[in-house]
């Protein structure tokens, strides 16, 4: 039996939650430590792109973040990190979340996203292999995680390096190899 998931922005009611997951759902608190960062993050921070799934009492159980990075010049996102408590992994919070993500980004007029995550995972929301479209990083991934999305077909993703905000330099932070829905 599916799940159906309450989606939105997240409050400040959330934040604590929000940290829980993350503990939760990564074998450090790198992840968790990394959302905090970027929320304090001006250059970064973008209002009603971090997304709750929280179930029908309203408690948060999955949550994903969209924040600012460029692609060489060209404006873009970054979706990261994206984590689901494991009580409610592989019950579909986690791709309500992004749906929902994504769909506040087009409202918001934003036209790109990347994501540096499973091959197997992202292209269900549009996600294409980054290098199709001479998108790179500065870092060695493998080709098929490094992805990309347009969101308005007006305007096709641009070619060039991603640029990540500060608070991505961090030593400990790994991408994520695996997402558990």
């Amino acid at each position: 039996m599916g799940n159906t998931w309450i989606t939105r922005a997240e409050t400040s009611a959330d934040i604590g939650a929000i940290r829980d997951i993350n503990l939760a759902a990564f074998p450090t608190p790198a992840e968790a430590d990394l959302v905090d960062a970027l929320r304090a993050n001006p250059t970064a921070w973008i209002e009603g792109l971090s997304v709750i799934a929280a179930d029908e009492a309203d408690r948060p159980v999955g949550h994903t973040l969209l924040t600012r990075c460029h692609i060489d010049t060209a404006p873009a996102l970054c979706l990261a990190p994206c984590a689901v408590h494991p009580m409610q992994q592989r019950t579909g919070a986690g791709t309500a979340a992004i749906s929902a993500a994504l769909a506040a980004a087009r409202s918001l007029g934003e036209h790109h996203v990347v994501v540096l995550g499973h091959p197997a995972y992202y292209p269900r929301f549009g996600f294409t292999r980054g290098s199709d479209h001479g998108i790179g990083l500065t870092i060695d991934v493998p080709d098929d995680a490094l992805m990309a999305l347009s969101l308005d077909a007006d305007h096709p993703l641009p070619s060039g390096t991603v640029h990540y905000r500060a608070p991505y330099s961090a030593p400990d932070l790994r991408f994520p190899s695996d997402l558990h829905e």
